[in-house]
């Protein structure tokens, strides 16, 4: 049985890129998820499916708060919230102490939230698949490329090593 998890902090274009690279990693919805109180309108996210077994939520939310601006409080937070959405209250539980364990690790404070997913809307099926199906537009190349070289370069072991349709790019 698949678990699932959602996130948000940047483009969901280089989201989706990120989570779909990784070993464990059966599906990833891209779009729009929205929450609750001050964070009920939706903002850039993808739910992310996965099976326990091969990855767990510590090493997807780690490697969510490295690859986007987890400590960046910029003008665009309200399309690009910084959150983690949990699906129960063991899941709450585990993702608040998984980011006060990774405090230490970043120079500035961790701005992302942990909220309840309440909904979702996903993105048009042209977008869907950003990365794979325009990996070589000017906002891929300047935008996931390195995001996928990072990822590759700090949790490689984490990374689906036949995903041939990513790994050519993180050589560039």
């Amino acid at each position: 049985m698949l678990a699932k998890i959602g996130f948000g902090g940047g483009c969901h274009w280089c989201t989706e890129a990120i989570f779909q690279s990784l070993i464990g990693v059966q599906k990833v919805e891209q779009g729009w998820i929205a929450s609750s109180g001050n964070n009920d309108t939706f903002s850039e996210a993808v739910i992310v499916h996965f099976g326990a077994a091969k990855i767990d939520v510590e090493a997807l939310t780690t490697i969510h708060l490295y690859t986007h601006s987890c400590t960046s409080q910029h003008p665009m937070r309200k399309k690009y919230r910084s959150a983690v959405y949990i699906f129960s209250d063991a899941q709450s539980v585990q993702v608040e102490k998984i980011i006060n364990n990774l405090r230490h690790a970043f120079d500035q404070p961790i701005i992302t939230q942990v909220l309840p997913f309440v909904a979702f809307k996903e993105n048009k099926e042209q977008y869907q698949n950003y990365f794979l199906k325009n990996p070589d537009n000017q906002f891929c190349q300047t935008y996931i490329h390195p995001k996928l070289k990072f990822l590759q370069e700090r949790f490689g072991g984490r990374v689906e090593n036949d995903h041939s349709k990513l790994l050519k790019y993180w050589t560039k």
